[in-house]
């Protein structure tokens, strides 16, 4: 009989340790929840402060700006314009490789195809 006492004492005294090491492990596993979640809130507040600064940064103005004063770009207007033609001749090698076939996707023999008129005028808009 006292040896079943002092398994059963020994047995609540057990228990009672693990119920406190659960209790401290729980209030423990709880404190790091609440940190991730303030972090998560960090996070989602610069996240929204580093979207609003992306579209201050892409305004058209501001890129217009950068455009003007950093690159010196100028804008396009017909007095700085230039226009390409396109002769049809082809160089002196291409002539060789277009009439024995070499160079060509579809890997038949013949002369090179002959531009359009429209395409032969060459303007650039």
């Amino acid at each position: 009989m006292v040896r079943l006492n002092l398994l059963l004492l020994l047995a609540v005294v057990l228990s009672s340790f693990y119920l406190v090491h659960t209790q401290y492990e729980s209030r423990r596993l709880y404190t790091q929840i609440d940190k991730a979640r303030a972090q998560l809130r960090r996070l989602d507040a610069d996240h929204e402060h580093l979207q609003v600064q992306k579209q201050a940064q892409a305004t058209s103005a501001r890129v217009q700006a950068i455009a003007l004063r950093q690159l010196q770009m100028k804008p396009a207007n017909p007095a700085i314009t230039q226009y390409v033609t396109y002769s049809g001749a082809l160089p002196v090698g291409a002539a060789t490789r277009a009439e024995s076939g070499i160079g060509r996707a579809d890997g038949l023999s013949g002369s090179a195809p002959q531009a359009s008129p429209a395409e032969a005028s060459g303007v650039i808009r």
